[in-house]
């Protein structure tokens, strides 16, 4: 019996290493087939670096922007953006990096505004003569931004240029006179410059006090010394003794007349070579910052006349643009009366070109009752056409209704 039940175990052992080599001979069977398709899949594939330049083979590189030619492509980078990432920059009081970006913009297409926002990213890190200079450049492109005034009012102050600040400050207020911070820093940066002013008075009229006292103390006790002995020579002289104390008084007298004649000479020639050398320093303006400038500095008519006349009159639209001011508007008509007569044909062209100013007409509709009298006095007076050649009496009949705009509506 026990033999009989070993042969069917042994069988059945046979049986089952039998049916394990018949599924390995399948596995294997089924990887090859498998290794072959993926070979037949291989050999037909391309490489990915020529299916994406992206991809080199085993490596996928960073997705790159394509940057079209296009220039109105949104994938473009553009001066707007930069100078957007910079404000953000800024907000974050990272200057270094605003500044970074504002260059970016500008280098791409430069703008006041980029300008002026880098002006401020350098007064931030206390650099105010780069402040200074780009404030400059965003008024060169834009010569009624404000806020260029007054950031380079501010580099100006801390660079120790109070009066220029103080003429920016003037300026910002004159084209903005409702923003309060602009009155404010105005009011404080003049209360400086009257300062230093009267700090640099104060030490130059010390200063001269003592060498004038000096000076007329040697002068004085030399002149008595001369006039003494000469007067005692005359008086010894005299045929009559009795006249001593006359000849001393009279002799005095005539001395200090003279004295006197002297120092008004002396300062009537002084007075003549500052106006001779504020009239060589003169240089024809670019914009309405600069011609006010100028002509605020030159107190003598015969030097703003001179101004007046080293400017081209029809570069005067693009000089003052929007920026004509009704106080230089009446003072500019002022001035031309006083050279009408003697060079009337530039005085008519100025006339001209001064009326094509953009906001001329709104300018002149606007002026005080007080400035319309002056303006039609003037025209009355000076501009008169009994004054002129014939061949210039049409221009003025057809510019006088732009200038007397009251009068005009009178009669209509």
């Amino acid at each position: 019996m026990a033999g009989v039940s070993r042969k069917p175990d042994r069988d059945r052992s046979m049986e089952f290493k039998g049916f394990l080599n018949d599924l390995k001979d399948w596995d294997d069977l089924l990887k090859d087939k498998d290794e072959k398709l993926k070979g037949h899949a291989r050999r037909n594939k391309k490489p990915d670096s020529l299916q994406n330049p992206g991809i080199i083979d085993g490596y996928k590189e960073p997705p790159r922007k394509i940057y079209s030619s296009n220039l109105n492509d949104e994938a473009l980078p553009d001066a707007a953006s930069e100078k957007e990432l910079g404000n953000e920059y800024f907000k974050q009081k990272r200057f270094l990096e605003a500044i970074e970006c504002y260059s970016r913009s500008i280098a791409l297409s430069p703008t006041s505004v980029a300008f002026a926002n880098r002006a401020m990213a350098y007064l931030k890190l206390r650099r105010f003569e780069e402040a200074e200079n780009d404030c400059t450049e965003a008024l060169n492109l834009d010569d009624r931004y404000v806020k260029a005034y007054s950031r380079r009012a501010t580099a100006r102050k801390e660079l120790g240029k109070l009066k220029a600040s103080l003429e920016d400050a003037d300026f910002a207020v004159r084209l903005d006179p409702n923003t309060q911070e602009l009155r404010k820093q105005y009011s404080e940066i003049k209360a400086l410059y009257e300062k230093e002013v009267a700090n640099r008075k104060s030490g130059a009229l010390k200063e001269a006090s003592k060498e004038s006292q000096r000076a007329d103390g040697l002068q004085v006790e030399s002149k008595i010394i001369q006039d003494d002995y000469l007067i005692s020579n005359r008086v010894h002289n005299a045929a009559a003794s009795s006249h001593k104390s006359s000849v001393v008084k009279n002799e005095r007298v005539q001395h200090k007349h003279e004295l006197k004649a002297s120092l008004h000479d002396v300062a009537s020639r002084a007075a003549s070579r500052a106006v001779a050398s504020a009239a060589k320093n003169i240089t024809s303006p670019k914009s309405a910052y600069e011609f006010e400038v100028s002509w605020r500095a030159l107190s003598d008519d015969s030097a703003q006349a001179q101004l007046l006349k080293m400017i081209p009159p029809y570069t005067l639209p693009q000089i003052f643009k929007n920026a004509l001011s009704a106080p230089i508007l009446v003072d500019i008509i002022k001035c031309i009366g006083t050279f009408f007569k003697e060079d009337t044909e530039l005085a008519i062209s100025l006339l001209d070109n001064m009326v094509k100013v953009p906001r001329f007409d709104m300018i002149i509709m606007c002026l005080s009752a007080k400035d319309h009298s002056e303006v039609q006095q003037v025209w009355e007076e000076i501009f008169s056409t009994r004054y002129i050649p014939v061949a210039h009496t049409e221009a003025l009949a057809r510019l006088r209704p732009k200038y007397c705009y009251r009068e005009q509506q009178e009669k209509n």
